[in-house]
Formats: structure tokens, C-alpha cells, sequence
């Protein structure tokens, strides 16, 4: 079983917006609904977890009902302190209907480009590893500083990769990959392949997408508008 982990815990404080950046609307719908859109339509997913505030489940259940057309929607989880913990309870609450063998594929609500191909990518390049993360490949020279003032030494660019979601993992090998990082560590976790890599699993990296970029800034959202606009 392949199960989507929606991830729309986030406050989106670097936007400046009222509300979160997920829930903002373009082109009369929340941005969230793309990423809902796309996995609950999804015919490679069978099941769909949305992390997300108590405040917006009722509003959320409202947009599931226009895109859950296999009542693929297994619940909400809880937020945590960080974006890991928030998976980390995601995880937790799929373990109870799905078996540690199944595939949990975790995406951003904040990410609405998300194409059928690139998920469809993704679950392939899983299969028979712990895991697969799409990376995109660096375009420009990378420099290392380590006190962010001056510069420490050069990166190989060739080496170098940025990592996107959506993330795949083997669920049991994941779910226990987090719990070992309790209760501290798993605070300082910047991305969602580091648990996976600190854990030894075995990732492999697919090819990204440019236009599956995640509104961060206003630049970002102006962008997302932008490409509605002209779709």
C-alpha cells in the first residue's frame, strides 16, 4: 500500500501572510487543494493522512470531499514543534492501518506543483530500496562558510544536489529512523531525508522537477499565481 502523508502543520510566518501559506487562496481555491488534488486523485495512491491544526480540519474535510472519490482519506494527525515531529505523528497514526512494508510518501501542502509524474517517479524509484528522495542538481558554483562571513573551501558542484518532495520511505524502517532520534535530536532535523540517512537506509535520489517548487516567500506565491494564470 502506497499512503500520502499531506504535510500542513506550518504557520507560514516567513510569508507575512494572516494565515498560513497553504490555506492562502489562488485562483478562487486554497493552495493546499493542488497537492490534495493530485494525491487523492493519484491512481498509484491507496491511502491519504493530512497533518494539520484543529482549526482548519472542518474546512479541510469540505475540500476532501471534491477529490476523495475512493474515500481514500484516512485522518488527520497533529502538528508537533518542528516540521519532523509533525511527520513523526503523521507516521505514528498511519502504523495503525498500514504494515511496516508499505510505502509513506510525504509531501507539502506548501508545494502545489506536484504532477502525476513525478509521483508516479517517485513510487517506481522505491521499489526494492528504503527509500527515494528527487533531487535537482546545483547550477551554480557552491561555496562552504562556516561562519557565513567568509568563505571555508568549494564544493564539488557535480556532487551537490537539493533535495524536493515528494519523499518516499518503507514505513517501518522511517517511523523507527524518527523515534531514534528522540527527544532532542529530532529538533535540529533540517530535511525529511536525514532521519533515513542517519538511520544507514538505503536512498536513492530520482529526478526532480523545477516547477515543483515550495512557496516559501511572496516571490514564490506571486510565481504559483503567475502559473495558474497561464495554465
Amino acid at each position: 500500500m502506497n499512503i500520502a502523508l499531506i504535510l500542513s502543520g506550518g504557520t507560514g510566518s516567513r510569508l507575512g501572510a494572516d494565515i498560513p501559506k497553504q490555506y492562502l487562496e489562488v485562483k478562487k481555491r486554497p493552495v493546499i487543494t493542488w497537492s490534495m488534488e493530485r494525491l487523492f486523485l493519484h491512481e498509484q495512491i491507496d491511502a491519504v493522512q493530512i497533518v494539520a491544526d484543529v482549526s482548519w480540519h472542518s474546512r479541510i474535510e469540505g475540500w476532501i470531499a471534491s477529490y476523495d472519490k475512493k474515500v481514500k482519506f484516512r485522518g488527520f494527525s497533529l502538528p508537533g514543534d518542528n516540521r519532523q515531529l509533525s511527520i513523526l505523528n503523521g507516521l505514528t497514526d498511519i502504523s495503525q492501518y498500514a504494515v511496516e512494508t508499505d510505502y509513506v510518501l510525504i509531501h507539502d501542502a506548501a508545494r502545489p506543483c506536484l504532477s502525476e509524474k513525478q509521483v508516479a517517479d517517485c513510487l517506481s524509484a522505491a521499489e526494492g530500496n528504503d527509500g527515494v528522495v528527487p533531487v535537482l542538481p546545483m547550477k551554480d558554483t557552491v561555496y562552504l562558510s562556516a561562519d557565513k562571513k567568509k568563505i571555508t573551501s568549494l564544493l564539488t558542484r557535480s556532487e551537490v544536489f537539493a533535495g524536493q518532495a515528494p519523499e518516499v520511505f518503507v514505513l517501518g524502517k522511517y517511523l523507527k529512523a524518527n523515534r531514534d532520534l528522540l527527544p532532542d535530536r529530532i529538533l535540529s532535523i533540517q530535511g525529511s531525508t536525514e532521519p533515513a540517512v542517519l538511520a544507514g537506509m538505503d536512498m536513492v535520489m530520482t529526478a526532480g522537477d523545477e516547477q515543483n517548487f515550495k512557496i516559501t516567500t511572496k516571490a514564490d506565491l506571486e510565481r504559483f499565481r503567475n502559473m495558474t494564470e497561464l495554465a
